[in-house]
């Protein structure tokens, strides 16, 4: 696979490489009470502003997730230690209920069924995390496992491209 692809465009969104504009959302992703509910917490802004780079997100399997030429999240495709490939994203609350995360992560996972045919992917979310077990639902996931992990319970599930 070679890194990065070419934009890939949904019907309001475009996945695309990070650019330097991106970074004041790098920001206020990992500062965001929010957004860290359910992934570790927040982390104090100064310590992220001194922590993001100027060219943030740059590496293999990390897309941003561009509204209308701004970064409203990310999307990234890990290996994850078992090697199985794993699907992560975070998105600003003002992107929150108007369903992008489920428009981004249907394209990443396409880009991925295209680029890696056959190959299944791995989705982590609390079980308390009601939106990401819908989203998990709506993308077509299917429970692996549930355990017990960061003093929670986690959910573990598997999606596989169709063919």
């Amino acid at each position: 696979m070679t890194w990065p692809p070419d934009p890939v465009p949904t019907e309001r969104l475009v996945l695309r490489e990070s650019e330097a504009r991106d970074r004041a959302a790098y920001v206020e992703l990992f500062a965001s009470p929010e957004v860290g509910t359910y992934i570790g917490g927040s982390r104090p802004r100064a310590e992220v502003e001194s922590a993001v780079p100027e060219l943030p997100g740059r590496r293999f399997g990390s897309f941003v997730v561009d509204l209308d030429g701004a970064m409203i999240g990310m999307v990234t495709l890990d290996r994850g230690a078992d090697g199985e490939t794993e699907i992560g994203y975070l998105f600003l609350p003002s992107a929150w209920g108007q369903g992008y995360a489920t428009e981004a992560c249907a394209a990443a996972l396409g880009w991925f069924a295209s680029a890696r045919p056959g190959e299944p992917v791995a989705l982590r979310t609390q079980t308390a995390n009601v939106a990401s077990m819908r989203l998990a639902a709506k993308l077509g996931f299917t429970e692996v496992k549930r355990y017990e992990d960061f003093g929670a319970e986690q959910w573990l599930g598997r999606w596989s491209p169709a063919g």
